[in-house]
């Protein structure tokens, strides 16, 4: 990962609150929810998860979307 993903990833990282305390992060990313994209430019992603309700970024009105801005990030910009 260069140095422009990490300094974007810590910009998200500061702005917003984790429930699971940035696993995700904290594993290298190893540890990700499971999550299809979809769309090109306005980039969606759908929950994949056994149990998609704990997580408090999910939108069950729009179809279990993702609306993680980290994880959203991360999909959208280093195809994980």
């Amino acid at each position: 990962m260069d140095e422009n993903h990490k300094k974007e990833i810590e910009k998200i990282i500061g702005q917003m609150q984790c429930p699971k305390g940035f696993q995700c992060y904290k594993s290298g990313f190893e540890t990700l929810c499971k999550a299809k994209a979809l769309g090109q430019e306005q980039l969606q992603l759908v929950c994949l998860e056994k149990k998609p309700l704990e997580c408090k970024f999910l939108s069950v009105k729009k179809g279990f979307i993702c609306e993680c801005p980290l994880r959203i990030y991360l999909a959208k910009h280093l195809n994980k």
